[in-house]
């Protein structure tokens, strides 16, 4: 396999994000009082690619927790994820490594989420391999979790990711029509167009499914406890899809470690019964989604996020391309 560089800025540092002094004073009044304590101090959180607040909170009592807060005016998009997570998470089933919300509040304009926070540290890349396998671990047991949903959380409602493909993920047969204006790709990508496109295309029927799956599932939305074992953390995007999904989209960072990604796919529970081709139309649509995303304009996000998509995309195409055996 060759040698693929890791993200040029570590996950632990690509947030841009206000720090607790930064909240108004009416807001942060607000937080302390609904967490009956003053606040002693605050941890801003280095992960993750949006620009809501989001810290572990000490508090004078000796309560330890993590809150999320965004506008709802400014950031109405993050503060409706965050009550989307919220209500995810207080319906997924109990024994899962998944931090429950406490409480939720709307106080100066914002909306707050306090959930437990978890004891714990973001992997490093590469991956340390005992690490990976408690992260494959915990996911095994949520994805047996939720290949039945429980009635609170299907009530919820999820798209499909069956539908999620058609729609945003089909980007190489937007590129091989003319439909998309080619942006700067690899090499790779572009000799090969219309395979690209045609594996792209397998994903809608493969997602087709009655189970739910995280759909974002990655190291940076991981935690690693003293104990060594594995938290999975922003559940926004949950939704009806096989969970082979999710376990394709977190392996790009194993393959960019060197590990054998190709095996801890095949021989992962989540992985039984998937077609034989399931990995290589993910692999597949990941890329091009990323890529694509990649070479958008400006974004109101961190001024991280695209260099993470075009490295993730690069990541999974390398992938592809050596199951693939292309030159």
């Amino acid at each position: 396999m060759r040698a693929i560089p890791l993200p040029p800025v570590p996950y632990g540092a690509t947030a841009v994000r206000p720090d607790w002094a930064d909240l108004p004073a009416e807001l942060r009044a607000a937080i302390a009082a609904r967490l009956g304590a003053p606040v002693t101090w605050a941890g801003t959180a280095g992960g993750g690619f949006t620009r809501g607040f989001a810290a572990v909170l000490h508090t004078t009592a000796g309560d330890r927790v993590f809150v999320k807060a965004a506008s709802l005016v400014d950031q109405r998009h993050l503060s409706d994820w965050y009550a989307r997570e919220a209500a995810v998470t207080s319906a997924l089933p109990s024994g899962l490594a998944v931090a429950r919300p406490r409480w939720t509040l709307t106080a100066a304009g914002h909306h707050v989420v306090c959930m437990d926070a978890i004891e714990g540290r973001m992997p490093a890349l590469p991956w340390r391999p005992a690490e990976l396998d408690a992260t494959l671990l915990a996911y095994a047991a949520v994805a047996d979790a939720l290949r039945e949903p429980p009635v609170t959380l299907a009530a919820l409602g999820a798209p499909q990711l069956a539908d999620l493909a058609r729609a945003d993920l089909a980007w190489w047969a937007e590129l091989a029509a003319g439909r998309e204006a080619l942006p700067d790709l690899p090499t790779t990508a572009r000799s090969r167009l219309d395979e690209l496109a045609a594996l792209e295309s397998l994903l809608p029927a493969y997602a087709e499914s009655r189970s739910m799956i995280h759909c974002d599932l990655r190291v940076d939305n991981v935690l690693i406890d003293a104990a060594g074992a594995a938290w999975l953390c922003d559940w926004t995007w949950l939704c009806y899809g096989p969970a082979w999904f999710d376990l394709a989209g977190l392996l790009v960072t194993a393959y960019a470690s060197g590990l054998d990604a190709d095996g801890l796919f095949g021989a992962h529970p989540a992985a039984y019964g998937a077609p034989a081709d399931a990995l290589d139309a993910a692999l597949a649509a990941l890329s091009g989604y990323w890529l694509i995303r990649a070479a958008a304009g400006p974004s109101t996000a961190s001024p991280h996020i695209h260099a993470h998509q075009r490295w993730s995309g690069e990541t999974a195409l390398a992938w592809l391309a050596e199951r693939q055996g292309w030159r």
